[in-house]
């Protein structure tokens, strides 16, 4: 039997009925319709289904709807402001760091979240927070620049390239 709840997703609050054994990944993508946020393997394993609740990054893939119900949740749709890109969307885009895309939402959160509580981090400190994110098309070099780089954008050390 489906319960009526209410989420707030991207700032905008959708009125949605799910079974208490829907994931937020499942209803983020096939009932709220944004498919930004993916399923990759659905155990918690790979990352690619990370958004962020409360601001803190979560894996929708192993978290139930229901309990998300009076919690701010954001997906990679939410993250732009307006027609601009966030600065770690534009750093990821500037450092070569979007492989095939299926990872890069929730990497792209995963470092909005740290650099949220820390805007210089070591290449250690960025390796920590993005270890439960999975890339399997190259490496994760050009991820670490770009955070590093998303880093710099957000203080204002550097501009657009």
């Amino acid at each position: 039997m489906k319960k009526l709840v209410q989420l707030e997703i991207n700032g905008e609050i959708f009125d949605v009925a799910v079974s208490p054994t829907a994931y937020l990944v499942e209803v983020i993508r096939e009932t709220v319709g944004l498919t930004g946020t993916k399923k990759g393997c659905g155990i918690g394993d790979c990352g690619a289904c990370t958004v962020l609740i409360d601001g803190k990054p979560t894996l929708s893939c192993l978290t139930l709807a229901i309990a998300c119900q009076g919690k701010a949740i954001t997906t990679i749709e939410g993250l732009s402001q307006g027609a601009g890109l966030h600065p770690v969307q534009k750093a990821f885009i500037d450092k070569g760091a979007v492989q095939c895309g299926f990872c890069t939402p929730g990497m792209v959160l995963s470092s909005k979240a740290l650099l949220d509580e820390n805007s210089t981090p070591t290449e250690d400190e960025i390796k920590s927070a993005l270890a439960g994110n999975l890339c399997r098309c190259t490496g994760y070099a050009k991820i670490i620049e770009a955070v590093g780089y998303a880093g710099k954008l957000l203080k204002g050390e550097v501009g657009d390239e």
